[in-house]
């Protein structure tokens, strides 16, 4: 199944080289299947970390941090050590507190993220939302790069977006960016928030296996969308009801905060024209913006750890 972490899409530049003089600074992506580490120089990254994500990293996300970004540095001498981390999670993230209020797949419910990781690091931190530094890393180095007024949405088994206005992440409240638990369907499938027909369960990665599975087809999202490549009619019944529908919810965003260009990210994007092509045409449709663009991400898994070597605290 497509999977929001996981992406085929081009990594990053070749790393740059350290320049002793200027300050270093770690990013760190806690997704629910691998950290992501990265360290930031400047503009360029110079250094970059996978490892699977533990189970109990609820129980010690402290020590996960401090690990993986100790892994990152013992394997390159020239490595300096980083004068602040950056730490970004899914869910509901209280960014001014620092507080991870709520991550059903990571186990924790608010957890003092800030203080616990800089008591384990040793130095500066900041706590960001996992999306939201995903465009911030776009914007940087990515899709998104030159466009101020962006939406970013990463698709996955769940849906989420981030939204920037005026060259400036939108940071809202703790809600801010589920649009996967606007509610579509009254009528519909259950949700994992315990509500009923959330848009996630119409458009998410593992709404369309349940549908294509649902008529007797085996496979999961990725099956669908080669089958839709292949001209299979009911592949395509799902695949184009599932993009008309998140076509329907993205075009009121992108018309009340002036979009102008749409970065779709995640696993789902790993289909590319597939995916790209119905929703572009299904949004330009219903939002009379003729400069309005829809593209593919750049960065793939590492748009979040690279976002969050760029954060600074709410508000600076």
């Amino acid at each position: 199944m497509f999977d929001v972490h996981e992406s085929t899409a081009e990594h990053p530049s070749p790393q740059d080289a350290v320049t002793p003089s200027v300050p270093v600074t770690a990013g760190v992506d806690i997704g629910g299947t691998r950290v992501k580490v990265v360290l930031r120089q400047g503009a360029g990254v110079v250094g970059r970390h996978v490892e699977p994500t533990p189970a109990d990293v609820g129980a010690r996300v402290g020590e996960v941090v401090a690990q993986a970004v100790e892994r990152l540095v013992a394997a390159d001498p020239s490595l300096p050590r980083p004068q602040r981390v950056g730490v970004v999670v899914p869910g509901l993230v209280d960014e001014v507190a620092g507080v991870g209020v709520w991550a059903a797949n990571l186990g924790w419910a608010d957890l003092d993220l800030r203080a616990t990781v800089a008591r384990a690091v040793g130095t500066d931190v900041v706590i960001g939302h996992d999306v939201r530094a995903g465009l911030l890393g776009e914007h940087l180095l990515g899709a998104a790069r030159g466009v101020d007024d962006v939406l970013f949405v990463p698709l996955g088994t769940g849906v989420a977006i981030a939204l920037m206005s005026g060259g400036r992440v939108v940071h809202g409240t703790t809600w801010s960016g589920e649009l996967g638990h606007v509610r579509v369907d009254p009528d519909g499938l259950e949700c994992g928030c315990g509500r009923r027909g959330c848009l996630e369960t119409v458009v998410g990665a593992r709404a369309v296996a349940r549908r294509w599975q649902a008529a007797g087809r085996e496979g999961d999202a990725r099956a669908v969308a080669e089958a839709v490549g292949g001209a299979d009619p009911l592949a395509s019944q799902i695949w184009h009801a599932a993009v008309d529908t998140l076509a329907g919810a993205l075009a009121a965003v992108v018309a009340a905060a002036g979009g102008r260009r749409v970065v779709v990210g995640g696993g789902m994007a790993e289909a590319g024209p597939v995916l790209l092509d119905p929703l572009r045409a299904a949004l330009t449709a219903r939002v009379p913006d003729p400069a309005l663009e829809v593209v593919r991400a750049e960065l793939g898994e590492w748009a979040g750890a690279i976002g969050a070597a760029h954060l600074v605290p709410v508000g600076s």
